[in-house]
């Protein structure tokens, strides 16, 4: 038998595992298939078409690959008037697999009636998709999903900070949204963007920087579970805020008073607002120089409305972290935790002392489901082949979030086009990006008040993905359906004030 030195091993191995690691990145390739879906009981024949579409630079060259897909209903002879819903999650670093396979795609999640993930995981026909109005595209920024950035030859690397910062990623991805118009033939359609978490923020400074880049106008941009997109909040405005959601979830877990607790949430609700505006706002605004017996009047009441004790919020001297209440509300009573994106799931901790939870009970689920699913249905499904690693949460760090004014950039957009009307959707009990502030940005959007007919919120009984409870992706599909059918200007209307 012939010998082989140990070295010679070696640096076959080394040789092999460079060369697994060097796997092909597709710049510009397209799949399509074909598919049927029932939607509201009408079957939508459509295609669905995978791929890659370059990110080029000034000179022609290709710097990064997009991968998406795109969903288009067959049988339309004149897409003029066939809306076209570009679709974005966010993180940033997030793919858009949330949304696709969750919400307004034609195919969604198998998991149970409240969003929980069961086995065999995999994906089902979503009858309550939009697919049936619109088209829709979901696009993966560099570095999520199969998206990547092509490396020029040699030694030398691409600058990460033309992708990886609030106003790099809304500069490339509007150049790329331009592309795919373009050869996709949808100039002439009504044009919508969605998106949610920190796509809210990519979203609002896309709709400024479309119109004066790229010379685009939207019908609509729609926020799900918005990020603060720039506007301030900080301070006592902050602290306040938190209080309606602490209702919500602690009224989900039966913890409020049995007064309080028979009532419907979204009747509860408004109670709660109230009292953060006109009454916790001005006693925080004082600080140290509150009056002793106004400071537990207040906490008084914020324990009646929170399921947190009297004694606690005074000993967070009004100010109860999110974490705090993520940890301590189920302390006495479960010795579990709560979900911070959703607080309707519930986690597990190595021990029930302390001031946060372990882990983020909610997110573990959803990858538990999520995962599996994207990752068959694209290879399986839609015939999309690559040994690329399907980045759920992509590696974009350090992320630039200095000059953030992307909600002034889509004040502005909406000002400069009176056809561009905004929707807000939010869960109940998101504790990331609340429902509150989500309503105070919508509020604070637009302070001289004239575009307030042009702004609309919806809330649902769940959390940051509202849509993975079922009764939720009903409703909130329909109030997509119903957005866009309304935004559509009248044949022949001018876009004038």
């Amino acid at each position: 038998m012939k010998k082989i030195s140990f070295l010679a091993v070696l640096l076959a191995l080394l040789h092999a595992e460079v060369n697994a690691q060097n796997v092909k990145i597709p710049v510009d390739t397209t799949v399509v298939t074909s598919h049927r879906v029932n939607i509201k009981g009408q079957r939508i024949d459509y295609t669905a078409t995978t791929g890659m579409q370059p990110v080029w630079n000034n000179d022609g060259e290709p710097i990064a690959s997009l991968f998406y897909t795109y969903y288009q209903r067959e049988g339309i002879k004149d897409v003029k008037n066939r809306p076209l819903v570009i679709s974005f999650n966010g993180g940033p670093g997030s793919a858009s697999v949330w949304m696709h396979i969750a919400y307004t795609g034609p195919r969604v999640l198998e998991i149970d009636p409240e969003g929980f993930p069961i086995q065999p995981y995999g994906t089902k026909e979503n009858p309550h998709s939009i697919l049936d109005i619109a088209d829709i595209v979901y696009v993966n920024p560099v570095n999520t999903g199969y998206s990547r950035i092509i490396e020029p030859k040699g030694e030398k690397k691409r600058d990460r900070d033309q992708f990886f910062g609030v106003n790099a990623d809304v500069s490339y991805l509007a150049k790329w949204i331009n592309t795919f118009v373009t050869r996709n033939n949808r100039w002439l359609s009504p044009k919508y963007l969605i998106g949610e978490s920190y796509g809210t923020t990519r979203v609002s400074g896309l709709a400024l920087e479309l119109q004066n880049s790229q010379w685009m106008y939207l019908n609509g941009v729609i926020l799900v579970s918005p990020t603060d997109i720039g506007i301030d909040r900080d301070g006592p405005v902050e602290v306040a805020n938190r209080l309606p959601y602490f209702t919500a979830a602690a009224w989900y877990h039966n913890l409020l008073p049995q007064d309080l607790q028979k009532r419907d949430l979204e009747e509860l609700l408004p109670e709660v607002e109230q009292y953060a505006i006109n009454e916790l706002l001005p006693a925080l605004a004082k600080g140290g120089f509150l009056e002793q017996d106004k400071k537990e009047e207040v906490a008084s009441t914020m324990a009646r409305y929170s399921g947190i004790s009297r004694e606690e919020i005074l000993q967070h001297n009004l100010e109860v972290p999110y974490s705090y209440f993520w940890k301590d509300l189920l302390r006495d009573q479960k010795g579990m935790t709560v979900g911070r994106l959703d607080s309707r799931y519930v986690g597990l901790d190595r021990k029930e002392a302390g001031d946060s939870p372990d882990y983020n009970a909610e997110l573990t689920s959803w990858l538990h489901s999520f995962t599996p699913a994207i990752n068959h249905y694209l290879r399986n499904d839609l015939n999309f082949k690559t040994d690329l690693t399907y980045y759920m949460f992509g590696p974009v760090h350090p992320w630039d979030r200095s000059r953030d004014n992307t909600g002034e950039n889509l004040r502005q957009a909406m000002a400069q086009n009176p056809n561009l009307d905004v929707l807000i959707q939010s869960g109940y009990f998101d504790g990331a990006t609340t429902y509150f502030d989500a309503k105070y940005t919508m509020w604070q959007l637009d302070p001289s008040g004239k575009m307030r007919d042009r702004l609309s919120f919806k809330g649902y009984r769940s959390g940051h993905m509202m849509y993975l409870r079922n009764e939720d992706l009903k409703k909130a599909n329909d109030d997509l359906r119903q957005f866009i059918e309304s935004s559509l200007p009248k044949p022949g209307a001018p876009a004038t004030y």
